[in-house]
C-alpha cells in the first residue's frame, strides 16, 4: 500500500514532468501544500525531503523551494575523492590529536525504501545493505551515520568487520571507489532517540547532512544521513569560482566568504 507522503511526491513528480510546476518556479509553501492536499505539514516535509533527494527540489532560504533540473542539479559542498588531497573526518580529527573510534549498530539487507530508493535512483524496493554506525571522539559520541549501498553492486559487503574498515574502503575492494560526492546540509533539532545515542539534550541542534556518492563512471554507489553534535563540529566551506561568469554568479554571496558554520 502506498503511503501517503509517497503518493503526495508521486503527484509533484508529476506535476514537475508535465510542465505544471516548470524548472526555476517557487512551489507553494508546506502550509499551502498541506492544506491542498488535506495533510500535516510533516507530511508535506517528507514528501519534499525525497524531491530534493533525488534532485528535482531545492530548499533555499528566503526564496522557498524551487524546482530543479535533476540533471544539472548539486547541492554544496561537491567533494572529488581519490588523489584530491582532501583528508575524511577521521584524518582531521586525528591530526588535531584526538582519538576517534567506530562502533557499528546495525548491518543487514532490507527493501529500499522511497526515500532510499531516490537517492539511489532506484526502485522501490530493491534490496539495499543498511549500516548504522555511531562515531565517538574522545569517547563522546559525536556523528550517527546512516549509510545504503545497493546490494547488486557489492555482493559479500556485510563480510568485514565496520568497527575496524571505513566504509569507502570497503566499497573500493568491491570495485567501485566513491570519486565524488554531493551533500546536502540543513540543520535540525535532536528527537528523542537521537538525542540518546548522540547524549544530547532534545531539541539541541544538528548537522544534518544527506549524501551521494558517485564512482569513477559517475554510477551513484552510496546513499546517506548523517546527523553530527552542533556543539562539537564546526564546517568551513570554500568557493574558489574559475572564470568570470562563474565569479559573478557567486557576487552576491560575499558575505560568506570564508563561511564557518558553528
Amino acid at each position: 500500500m502506498e503511503t501517503l507522503y509517497s503518493s503526495i511526491k508521486n503527484d509533484l513528480l508529476a506535476k514537475i514532468k508535465n510542465g505544471t510546476y516548470a524548472v526555476g518556479d517557487v512551489i507553494p509553501t508546506e502550509v499551502a501544500l498541506a492544506k491542498e492536499y488535506g495533510v500535516s505539514r510533516p507530511t508535506i516535509r517528507q514528501a519534499l525531503q525525497i524531491l530534493v533527494n533525488a534532485g528535482y527540489l531545492d530548499k533555499r532560504k528566503r526564496r522557498g523551494t524551487i524546482v530543479m533540473n535533476p540533471d544539472l542539479a548539486t547541492s554544496e559542498p561537491e567533494t572529488p575523492l581519490g588523489g584530491s588531497g582532501v583528508r575524511s573526518f577521521e584524518d582531521e580529527i586525528a591530526a588535531a590529536g584526538r582519538a576517534v573510534r567506530t562502533l557499528p549498530i546495525l548491518v543487514k539487507e532490507e527493501p529500499a525504501d522511497d526515500e532510499v530508493a531516490a537517492g539511489l535512483r532506484i526502485a522501490p524496493g530493491d534490496p539495499v545493505y543498511k549500516l548504522i554506525r555511531l562515531r565517538y571522539v574522545d569517547d563522546v559520541p559525536n556523528v550517527f551515520m546512516e549509510n545504503y549501498v545497493p546490494c547488486a553492486l557489492f555482493p559479500n559487503f556485510t563480510d568485514c568487520d565496520f568497527s575496524q574498515k571505513r566504509l569507502y574502503e570497503r566499497m573500493t575492494e568491491l570495485g567501485h571507489p566513491v570519486k565524488r560526492i554531493t551533500r546536502h546540509l540543513e540543520v535540525i533539532k535532536a528527537d528523542s532517540s537521537i538525542s540518546v545515542l548522540l547524549d544530547v539534550p532534545v531539541g539541541d541542534p544538528l548537522f544534518y547532512f544527506h549524501t551521494v556518492g558517485r564512482d569513477e563512471n559517475d554510477n551513484i554507489v552510496e546513499y546517506s544521513a548523517s546527523m553530527y553534535r552542533g556543539s562539537e563540529n564546526s564546517f568551513e566551506f570554500e568557493v574558489a569560482p574559475s572564470s568570470d561568469s562563474q565569479r559573478d554568479a557567486f557576487d552576491g554571496f560575499a558575505t560568506y566568504d570564508d563561511a564557518l558554520i558553528g
